[in-house]
């Protein structure tokens, strides 16, 4: 088989992977297991945590923010543990040096592929008619996979914005947009080898970040809306609008 030809089937292995474990609905899924009413039925319907909220069970949507943060980190991290242990193709017999080509190179846009991949099936999950949540613990989860440093930056950055507005909408979006500067930060003087050079090529890693920013902030294009106008509801207000 092509060599080439290869790492796409391989690639897009992973990617279908990471779009079906992202296509799991916790919101739907926890409150059909604890007995509660359909998230995509009442309050914004938006299958998310904080609509879950508003059912009153904080439990269900404790656990329904770490399911789907979870489902996001479990594939990422998966796909770069095993990536250099493919059980299908032997890429050192194909004339590709694993630790070369591979490692610094396929990896990087492997790993990226399966972050936008477990990002698009949360918001257009196959298994739920393709009507899914707004992102922000999946993105969470999968930031944290990308690089610890990374989700950790991103959390403070949300905490430190909520703290200071009060708007879960806002710490989402800020966050979100400043996650892959900080990937690009951290990887030219943080993330190093003994020689100072990037231990990483963080372009992948990076773009993967900057898309599923986009795609965030489009999903919270109504929470953008009533921000503008002082209508956001804020956290522990009497009204909650955002995921």
């Amino acid at each position: 088989m092509n060599q080439y030809l290869a790492l796409l089937i391989y690639g897009l292995a992973w990617t279908v992977f990471a779009y079906l474990c992202g296509s799991v609905s916790f919101a739907v899924v926890v409150s059909r297991v604890v007995g509660l009413k359909d998230p995509r039925t009442f309050g914004s319907h938006n299958p998310g945590a904080t609509n879950v909220l508003r059912t009153g069970n904080k439990l269900a949507a404790l656990a329904t923010l770490v399911l789907d943060g979870f489902k996001g980190w479990v594939p990422l991290v998966i796909a770069k543990a095993y990536v250099l242990q493919n059980p299908v193709y032997d890429f050192s017999s194909m004339g590709l040096d694993t630790h070369t080509v591979i490692e610094t190179s396929f990896a990087n846009w492997l790993i990226s592929g399966v972050a936008i991949s477990a990002f698009a099936g949360h918001l257009w999950p196959v298994f739920f008619g393709f009507k899914g949540g707004k992102g922000v613990a999946t993105a969470a989860g999968l930031l944290l996979g990308m690089q610890p440093m990374l989700g950790l930056c991103v959390l403070l950055t949300w905490i430190a914005v909520a703290a200071l507005t009060r708007y879960s909408s806002l710490s989402a979006l800020i966050s979100a947009a400043l996650a892959p500067v900080y990937l690009v930060l951290g990887a030219m003087f943080v993330w190093t080898d003994e020689q100072g050079q990037m231990s990483t090529n963080p372009w992948p890693l990076a773009l993967a970040a900057a898309l599923m920013a986009v795609l965030l902030i489009y999903r919270h294009r109504e929470n953008i809306a009533r921000l503008l106008a002082g209508e956001e509801g804020k956290i522990f207000g009497k009204k909650t609008t955002s995921q």
